[in-house]
């Protein structure tokens, strides 16, 4: 019965990641980025507008997600999620209606599918929390985080595909609505609403909640929530880039190699995003598989596994990342090959982050943390790095040639190895905190004024 509830709840999740992708985690992102050349030349925008885009969305999604993350700590999760869920399918399908003069409606839009992605994003795990535990907990999480790397690059290859069959990439964006629409049904009709942490040792009723701001006071001194927040946020970062800029990069290395020719008018060549999708799929499954094995098996030696094998992750991915972006212009074959090992690299934290969170934090405040991770995350990682990119590509080009769109966009991209190997420090150094933290989490005892409250309320009843 809890393999089919959290069945559903990755079915809802893959639905949504078709468009929108999590890291997040996590990390959101819809079918704009699978037919970016197409919406470029359509609204005749340029890089820094592109980018733009995916920071709106970010901004929405991670200014929300702290108050889903109150709502869920505290009210039915599940009606929370479908809320979300129904929202952002109504606002998806609105956004395939919009004009090439309404460039600023495809902003708030973006803007609003934040609603969505925040809704699930933040709660969806802690509802797994509640479903299992220790062992069982890791291998039920890797299952669900599955849902990042397939469902978004089902959402690349389904994007592309609709997109040249129609015609027009307003269409890639009519697909998937319906499925978040037949994920509201099944979690509202089947799955149950568990108490929290009532399959632990301490129960919710054994907890007492205490006030939003004394959560997040106990969150921020907490080094291994804090550190691991960081390190996971270079990941947001390097992904939020990929996400956007990969697809175009590798149409502009193919235009600037003259294996394709320019996109003048659409449709556009969108085989590169088949292929980035397919890579996506793949290396997300390896890379979540490989980074739960791993860290299940060196658990018998450290109970420090988690964030090493994440900042092993992380300090792996960065050369295959700067590799692939240098051989762009030099070999097809070598800048996939070594795409595909970065992402797969980058992918073993997904599972093993989202482990470290719920078991550093106590169950009342779960939610909570996630929230906190999310707008921490995605404020400074994958909201700043899409337009980042952009910009620092429009500031490069020195002429409006296909030699200079594919350079600067080249060297700008660049930049997600050196963050990459700053995230492999930041998990290094949670490394430290890691079992004293754990520790203080599993043997929580409420501190000053809430043993009052209770021995008050105790003292008073018998």
């Amino acid at each position: 019965f809890q393999l089919r509830k959290l069945f559903l709840i990755v079915l809802a999740c893959s639905s949504l990641s078709e468009v929108n992708k999590h890291t997040l985690p996590i990390s959101s992102r819809d079918l704009v980025e699978r037919v970016l050349p197409d919406i470029e030349q359509f609204f005749s925008i340029s890089d820094g507008k592109s980018g733009l885009l995916q920071t709106v969305f970010i901004c929405s999604y991670m200014i929300l997600a702290p108050l889903f993350g109150y709502l869920g700590d505290r009210y039915n999760r599940k009606y929370i999620m479908c809320v979300g869920i129904f929202f952002w399918s109504l606002v998806t399908l609105a956004s395939s209606f919009i004009g090439k003069e309404h460039f600023w409606a495809l902003l708030l839009t973006r803007g609003l599918v934040g609603v969505g992605e925040a809704s699930y994003s933040t709660i969806a795990p802690t509802i797994i929390a509640d479903l299992f535990v220790k062992e069982m907990r890791t291998n039920m999480l890797s299952i669900f985080y599955f849902a990042i790397p397939v469902g978004s690059g089902l959402g690349y290859i389904v994007g592309s595909k609709v997109n040249d069959v129609a015609g027009d990439w307003h269409w890639a964006l009519r697909v998937t609505p319906s499925l978040g629409l037949l994920a509201v049904i099944l979690l509202f009709f089947v799955v149950q609403e568990p108490k929290r942490g009532a399959i632990e040792a301490r129960p919710e009723h054994t907890l007492h909640r205490t006030s939003w701001m004394t959560d997040i006071k106990a969150l921020c001194r907490n080094p291994s929530f804090v550190l691991s927040t960081f390190g996971f946020t270079t990941v947001a970062f390097v992904t939020g880039s990929l996400a956007l800029w990969a697809p175009a990069f590798l149409f502009r290395a193919g235009v600037f190699t003259g294996e394709k020719q320019p996109c003048l008018k659409a449709p556009c060549d969108n085989s590169d995003s088949v292929l980035f999708g397919i890579i996506t799929v793949v290396t997300g499954i390896l890379g979540v598989t490989s980074g739960v094995q791993v860290s299940k098996k060196l658990r018998t030696r450290t109970p420090r596994a988690d964030p090493l094998v994440c900042a092993a992750g992380l300090l792996l991915a960065a050369p295959f990342l700067y590799l692939s972006i240098m051989f762009a212009q030099a070999s097809t074959v070598a800048t996939y090959v070594f795409i595909f090992l970065g992402e797969t690299f980058l992918s073993m934290n997904w599972a093993v982050v989202a482990d470290i969170l719920l078991y550093v934090v106590i169950p009342t405040r779960r939610s909570t943390a996630e929230a906190f991770q999310i707008v921490l995350s995605h404020l400074l990682g994958d909201a700043v790095s899409p337009y980042l990119i952009g910009v620092v590509s429009d500031s490069i080009k020195k002429s409006d040639s296909y030699m200079w769109d594919f350079r600067s966009l080249q060297m700008s991209l660049l930049l997600c190895s050196f963050v990459a190997v700053v995230g492999g420090a930041f998990f290094l150094a949670t490394a430290l905190f890691i079992e004293k933290d754990r520790h203080l989490a599993e043997n929580y005892v409420p501190s000053g004024e809430t043993i009052l409250k209770v021995t008050f309320m105790f003292d008073c009843l018998f």
